[in-house]
C-alpha cells in the first residue's frame, strides 16, 4: 500500500512540507509507504478545456511542459492520497489548483474509490476557505474522504512554526493513522466478496440551448 502526496507550495520544505510529513510518519508507523511529490515553483498552465487528453485515449494531458502530466502518471500508481496546498489570498494557491483541475480532468478515473485527504496550511486565515475548494476535488470524483479529528490545517509562517502548532500536528497525525486503517479495511475487503459500487451513468442538465 502506498500513498501519494502532493505538495502544491513553491517552497518545496515550506509548511506545507512539514504537515505532509506527519501524515507520512504516521504512515509509516503503521506499515503504509508513501512519497511526497513536489509540484515545484515554475509556471503552471491552467486546463483549457481542450479535450486533448480523452482523444488520445492515454488519459493524460497533452502538455507536458510542466511536470504535471508526469505527476499525474505517478499518482495513479497510489492507493490513496494526500493534497496540501497553501492559502494565498484566502484560496489554495493558483498553481495547484490549475494542476488539479488537470489531472482530473484527464486522468479522474484512475482515481475512482481511493481514499483521498486535502491539507492547508496558513500564517493565520483562509484556511477553512481553501480546504473546502480542494475538498471538491475528491467530492465530484467518487472518492472517499479521509477525516481526522478537526479540519486538516496547520497554522505557522514557517515549517518550524507549524511544528509548533500542537493541534495541527494531532490533525495530521489522525489523519495519517485514518487513511491507513482506511487502506488496511479496503485492502481485507479485496479478500472477500465485496465489489465496487456500480458506477452510476452521470447525467448532465442543460438548460440553456
Amino acid at each position: 500500500m502506498k500513498v501519494m502526496m502532493l505538495n502544491g507550495s513553491p517552497n518545496e520544505h515550506g509548511c506545507v512540507n512539514a504537515a505532509l510529513g506527519i501524515v507520512a510518519e504516521e504512515l509509516k508507523a503503521r506499515g503504509v509507504e508513501s512519497e511526497i511529490l513536489w509540484l515545484g515553483n515554475g509556471p503552471v498552465r491552467g486546463c483549457i478545456g481542450c479535450g486533448g487528453c480523452r482523444r488520445s485515449g492515454k488519459d493524460r494531458c497533452v502538455f507536458g511542459d510542466d511536470g504535471v502530466a508526469d505527476i499525474a502518471e505517478k499518482l495513479k500508481t497510489a492507493d490513496g492520497y494526500v493534497f496540501g496546498a497553501p492559502v494565498h489570498y484566502a484560496s489554495p494557491n493558483g498553481a495547484t489548483v490549475a494542476a488539479l483541475d488537470r489531472i482530473f480532468y484527464s486522468a479522474g478515473r484512475a482515481f475512482w474509490f481511493k481514499p483521498a485527504a486535502c491539507v492547508v496550511s496558513a500564517r493565520r486565515a483562509g484556511t477553512t476557505a481553501s480546504y473546502d475548494v480542494l475538498n471538491k476535488y475528491i467530492g465530484i470524483n467518487n472518492m472517499l474522504a479521509v477525516p481526522s479529528t478537526y479540519w486538516n490545517m496547520v497554522h505557522g509562517n514557517t515549517a518550524e512554526e507549524v511544528l509548533q502548532d500542537k493541534e495541527g500536528v494531532s490533525v495530521m497525525r489522525a489523519l495519517g493513522c485514518n487513511m491507513a486503517w482506511l487502506l488496511k479495511l479496503l485492502a481485507s475487503a479485496k479478500g472477500g466478496s465485496l465489489e465496487k459500487p456500480e458506477i452510476i451513468p452521470k447525467e448532465k442538465t442543460n438548460f440553456i440551448r
